[in-house]
């Protein structure tokens, strides 16, 4: 199945979920309201979730002058991918991590975190921003960022429908509000319908972009020798993330075992540095 066509399933999906959950907020004025909504959410997912994304990260882009050696890398691999150079932006967190976002490959971008930086080598640097231009010249961005603003509506919704019913809003004289038991039913399924959402990225597509990374960067084990720094101090320093956007960076951003690992976007890191070492060998 293409991004395109997984693309319009998901906006589909937001769509029937909103949809539903304003049905149970507010009978058929709710029903209506989270029409409204729900296109306003699909026009803003699919034009403008990379700024939704980087703004919920209070990212900065990077100027040439601010990162020479960064910006050398990423022109060198985009050239390699055959895709153009990607904007490059910073996210001021000491967990180290990156993830790519954007439309298309016209106008994509990656960003690191400041603590990426000081924690990995440059071979190993360069493997991770291998990896994520792997995600854009494979055209899994735009359907990584609707996912996440998709998964952070689910939840925000839900929300309100928590609200909404604790102080008895929503019901009207043809109308009846959510019921305590419905709003607690919902309270456990919206978690885990957006981690669904998030799932239909398919773990595949962590496994590609480490390929295509591979590929173009000619050097596996860097990237290898990366993903297991990254795992290793992500543990310790757990990301301060949105768990709406976990399926869009290179490593899980939340440390520890828990039961929403069940539910993970990432495969794990063993078989990922497994993969590239059986890679690094063929080569």
């Amino acid at each position: 199945m293409t991004s395109q066509i997984k693309t319009f399933f998901l906006l589909a999906a937001l769509t029937a979920i909103i949809l539903f959950l304003g049905g149970m907020m507010g009978g058929r004025t709710g029903l209506i309201l989270a029409f409204g909504l729900a296109m306003f959410m699909n026009v803003g997912s699919y034009w403008y979730s990379d700024k939704i994304v980087l703004s919920m990260y209070k990212a900065r882009q990077l100027s040439r002058n601010d990162a020479p050696q960064v910006f050398a890398m990423v022109e060198e691999l985009s050239a390699n991918a055959g895709i153009p150079a990607p904007r490059l932006y910073v996210v001021d967190q000491d967990s180290p991590n990156a993830f790519a976002t954007g439309r298309n490959p016209e106008n994509a971008v990656v960003a690191i975190t400041s603590g990426i930086m000081r924690i990995l080598t440059p071979e190993e640097l360069r493997g991770v921003i291998a990896h994520e231009i792997g995600h854009i010249a494979n055209h899994d961005i735009l359907i990584q960022s609707v996912a996440a603003v998709l998964a952070g509506a689910i939840m925000m919704i839900a929300n309100m429908l928590q609200w909404a019913t604790l102080f008895g809003f929503g019901s009207s004289e043809d109308d009846d509000g959510p019921s305590p038991l419905a709003a607690i039913a919902l309270a456990i399924i919206a978690p885990i319908a957006a981690s669904v959402i998030q799932m239909a990225i398919s773990r595949s597509r962590e496994y590609l972009a480490d390929a295509t990374g591979a590929r173009i960067s000619r050097d596996p084990k860097a990237l290898a020798s990366a993903l297991y720094k990254l795992d290793a101090t992500a543990r310790n320093i757990p990301m301060d993330a949105n768990p709406a956007t976990e399926n869009m960076f290179i490593i899980n951003p939340f440390s520890g075992a828990s039961m929403a690992k069940w539910f993970s976007t990432h495969p794990s890191t063993e078989d990922r540095i497994s993969r590239l070492m059986e890679i690094s060998r063929n080569l």
